[in-house]
């Protein structure tokens, strides 16, 4: 009878938190998965990254069209007056185009933040990091698909579609540049994680690859991680990767953690 219920009383200590086990297997498959994703030709990672961003997207303007379906909203929008000029009947178009059901909401949204996430994708791999030049590029496209599919750009869906891409463009920039700023400690500039790696490419000659490591977020503390594939996905030639590896390895200031 003792060791009955010793045992049930230790079975939830073996039991554990179910909470933190699904979370900690929930970051095991997220993990496993950019790894694997960090492994794939760039074709491969965008058609994944789009394909994920579709169903995000689908997801988010089906729940926000099923909330504001004309259905269900007391005031459904009139149709324009059959004698309206061409500009209200293109206002109506557009304000048609964002009050629509789950269905047209979800098409919507898939193609704005899958064409926005493939393009980033692409761009990131493209420029060795995720800079504002490839946000924008991906806002931009993302816009202006966005403003196609819509049909938004009554009677001109061309121009409809860059004005949107470009003002989609601006706002992105915009917060890229204020999140920049917010995500750097106070007083510390960013040329203080990569002194270490600024001396030793001047020792070996080789200045001029100091914007690939910046490209690559390859600060300090990655010096003693260093491997032949991760110089060579920033660009540097083989060369220089050879150098720059030898310099580490020779060297016990690099070759441990800042």
């Amino acid at each position: 009878m003792a060791s009955s219920s010793s045992s049930l009383s230790s079975a939830p200590a073996r039991g554990g938190n179910p909470l933190e086990e699904l979370t900690g297997r929930v970051k095991a498959l997220e993990a496993g998965f950019r790894a694997w994703m960090a492994k794939q030709p760039i074709h491969v990672e965008a058609a994944v990254t789009t394909a994920v961003g579709v169903v995000q997207g689908g997801a988010l303007g089906g729940l926000m069209g099923s909330l504001t379906a004309d259905g269900g909203s007391p005031f459904p929008m009139p149709p324009p007056p059959p004698n309206a000029n061409p500009q209200a009947v293109a206002s109506f178009k557009q304000a048609q185009a964002l009050a629509g059901g789950p269905l047209v909401q979800a098409r919507n949204f898939a193609v704005m933040t899958g064409a926005n996430a493939g393009i980033s994708c692409v761009m990131r791999r493209i420029r060795g990091a995720e800079d504002i030049q490839g946000s924008m590029a991906a806002a931009f496209g993302s816009g202006a698909l966005f403003s196609l599919v819509s049909g938004m750009g009554t009677p001109n869906p061309v121009a409809s579609a860059i004005t949107s891409g470009v003002a989609f463009a601006v706002f992105q920039g915009g917060f890229f540049m204020i999140g920049q700023k917010f995500s750097k400690p106070r007083g510390v500039s960013e040329d203080t994680y990569y002194s270490s790696t600024r001396n030793m490419l001047q020792e070996l000659g080789l200045e001029k690859y100091e914007k690939n490591f910046k490209k690559g977020l390859l600060t300090d503390h990655t010096l003693p991680l260093l491997t032949d594939s991760a110089l060579r996905d920033v660009k540097i030639p083989p060369g220089p990767r050879l150098l720059i590896l030898d310099q580490i390895k020779r060297d016990p200031g690099l070759a441990k953690a800042q």
